[in-house]
């Protein structure tokens, strides 16, 4: 029986043209693969939007640290003349 370009076989329907000479294990066959290949779309789309959130999270945690650095620097005493220094800050780590 046919219908608007479409071929019944069994219970198994195929779009007739390209595909029209398919056999049911290679639509199911077909079918498998897609289906694969649907499920690894979803996967990838899952971590690219895992990904997405680490980066704002990073740039949330840079953007912070930026700030902080900034409120060191302004509290930290400007080139006001000599700072006083011990002997002892100056030793190598390992003494």
């Amino acid at each position: 029986m046919r219908l608007q370009g479409l071929a019944y076989i069994g219970s198994q329907h195929f779009r007739s043209g390209h595909n029209a000479g398919m056999e049911p294990d290679d639509k199911h066959g077909l079918d498998a693969r897609m289906t694969e290949l649907e499920i690894k779309a979803g996967f990838a789309e899952d971590l690219v939007e895992q990904l997405n959130q680490v980066i704002i999270r990073q740039q949330a945690q840079i953007d912070q640290l930026i700030r902080e650095v900034a409120e060191l620097k302004r509290q930290q005493p400007g080139d006001s003349g000599p700072v006083f220094r011990s002997l002892r800050d100056e030793l190598p780590p390992h003494y």
